[in-house]
């Protein structure tokens, strides 16, 4: 990709004349000729060897003119005007095109190709089915990435609420009884003010001895006769006492006893009057509509409910009131818990921690899914942008393996050229500023999309990377293909102009370096300059100006001061002897 700056031709562009070939002499044009393509090892051998060579001949030429004076007759002194016209300068170069937006789907997973839906050379649009691949294992592989997220959901949900749980737990409490009972201990356990106690340690049973249950069974042959509320005598034979009872329930089982007889159970509440315990032998007879009912056989008495009271909080004792058969009213407190506080940052670390760390297996079990699901998706592909089908890389019926590109899309409405543009010329690039595109002779247009600021330095030359957009809405402009472009770098308009062969650069009696033009006159001009090189070459009548020069191009360059429009100024020498060295001279 090359870029170079070429001058556009101007509105009094100077002909083709003999004042065109003025050849260098002891002061150098002061506006260098434009930047011209790098020539290859041999072309610049042979230009070296050319300039020797021209060099030698100029050498014997001048050595002939001292020996014979009156040849000077056959130099003409040219000159040129200065005059109102307009420069151009416009940067040239070149560059590859490629499609602005384009995609790609490769396979992440192995599979047998179904079927392709497109083929190259196809326009499609976003979401088109493209092609479909089977693959069961991939398949099985997101079936297990659900069920490992479902799981890492469960754990970061219990594990915020274990948290939740700390944070909203108090730093004190009581163990209650939930109601009227009494109290047994486990083990003959007993427990005393300064004991550590876990949360949810059982500190004791809670029995309501209140009331009293009897489970007994008996004939199907009563179950009609049997029904919640029934009244019913209990007989206790270690008290030797009956007392009155009530149907408290009715379970249809179905119960064969040794006999083959078919029984149901019918559970019995009574009060306790004070005597009674668990595992009492007890029977009781139904009063049923005609006659009394019996059971099968007897059965054993068992409290009313049973519940353990546990400790509502880790910490310690600092109050316990719970023995063995001791008697509690409901709500009555047993103990007195007091939460340790001086671990607290400690569990609540623990706590957080156990959070994050269910959230992060959370996360990666998230991309896990998505990951699995893109492949998947992937294997049904569908296309990710409008575009052209540029290439495919599956077939139907083949095994696809992983890594392959299945197919590549890309939008060439829209195209950009990727050029080099060099440290001379990249000032003049701005964004936005439009670019002619030349194809084969076919014109296209475009803007500067962006210029780089970081530059990659090659012989020498600094070039900054550039990417202009061109609009290719009518598809001359392929993928890959090379093209010109040229931009307008600066222009002047209606400025004073000379050719650029008259401007010369010099040092005036500082030392310092000026351009100046030699102005045709009589006399010398107001502003006339001293300066420090010989320049007896230079004809009479023609007096030294320093002036400040603008842009150029090809033939040109603009005066900014100095100089008046219609001055005649010192152009070069022509020679007009036949068979020496043609061209201007000074």
């Amino acid at each position: 990709m090359v870029e170079e700056m070429e001058q556009g031709k101007t509105a009094h562009s100077a002909p083709e004349s003999a004042a065109q070939s003025v050849q260098a002499g002891a002061f150098s044009e002061a506006v260098p000729a434009p930047k011209k393509k790098k020539k290859n090892k041999k072309k610049l051998v042979r230009r070296i060897l050319a300039l020797v060579l021209v060099v030698a001949l100029a050498g014997g030429f001048f050595a002939w003119r001292k020996l014979h004076p009156s040849d000077t007759a056959t130099a003409e002194v040219t000159t040129e005007m200065v005059m109102r016209g307009s420069i151009t300068s416009v940067v040239r170069g070149s560059g590859a095109a490629v499609a602005k937006n384009s995609a790609s789907i490769t396979l992440l997973s192995d599979g047998d190709v179904r079927e392709v839906f497109v083929s190259e050379g196809d326009y499609v649009t976003a979401d088109t089915p493209l092609f479909e691949i089977d693959s069961s294992a991939l398949e099985e592989e997101l079936q297990s990435a659900q069920d490992n997220l479902r799981e890492a959901e469960q754990a970061l949900n219990k594990r915020q609420t274990e948290l939740s749980k700390f944070l909203a737990r108090p730093t004190e409490g009581d163990a209650r009884a939930d109601y009227a009972g009494i109290l047994m201990l486990s083990g003959g356990q007993t427990w005393s003010a300064g004991d550590e106690i876990s949360e949810d340690a059982v500190m004791a049973t809670l029995v309501d001895n209140t009331k009293l249950l009897l489970s007994l069974y008996f004939s199907y042959g009563y179950e009609n006769e049997v029904s919640v509320g029934q009244s019913a005598t209990v007989s206790v034979p270690a008290t030797m006492t009956q007392l009155p009872g009530v149907v408290h329930e009715v379970h249809m089982v179905e119960r064969v006893s040794p006999e083959g007889s078919r029984l149901f159970e019918v559970v019995i509440a009574l009060d306790n009057p004070g005597t009674l315990v668990e595992d009492m032998d007890a029977t009781a007879t139904i009063s049923g509509p005609v006659d009394t009912l019996y059971p099968y056989e007897p059965g054993k008495l068992t409290y009313y409910r049973t519940t353990e009271i546990k400790a509502p909080l880790s910490g310690k004792l600092s109050f316990v009131n719970a023995r063995s058969y001791q008697r509690v009213a409901a709500g009555e407190s047993i103990a007195h818990i007091v939460a340790d506080t001086e671990n607290y940052e400690d569990e609540l670390k623990g706590y957080t921690d156990a959070v994050d760390a269910a959230r992060d297996s959370l996360d990666a079990a998230q991309q896990a899914l998505e990951k699995k699901q893109e492949d998947l998706k992937l294997l049904h592909g569908v296309a990710p942008i409008d575009g052209t089908v540029l290439s495919l890389g599956i077939t139907a019926g083949e095994t696809a393996k992983a890594g392959t590109v299945a197919v590549s899309i890309a939008d060439t409405s829209t195209m950009t050229v990727n050029a080099q543009i060099d440290e001379m010329n990249v000032s003049y690039a701005k964004v936005g500023m439009p670019v002619d595109i030349n194809l084969w002779d076919q014109q296209l247009f475009g803007t500067i999309d962006s210029v780089s600021l970081t530059a990659s330095s090659e012989n020498g030359v600094a070039r900054f990377p550039m990417v202009i957009s061109v609009d290719n809405s009518e598809g001359k402009l392929m993928s890959g293909a090379y093209v010109d472009y040229s931009f307008t770098a600066s222009q002047s308009d209606d400025c004073l102009v000379v050719p650029i062969q008259c401007v010369k650069s010099a040092q005036d009696v500082n030392g310092e370096s000026i351009k100046v033009l030699f102005v045709q006159s009589d006399a010398a001009p107001e502003n006339v300059v001293e300066l420090s090189m010989d320049i007896a070459e230079i004809p009479a009548g023609f007096w030294p100006v320093a002036v400040e020069t603008g842009i150029s191009d090809s033939y040109n360059v603009e005066i900014l001061s100095g100089v008046d429009e219609g001055v005649s100024v010192y152009s070069g020498v022509l020679n007009t002897q036949g068979g020496g060295i043609g061209g201007l001279y000074f």
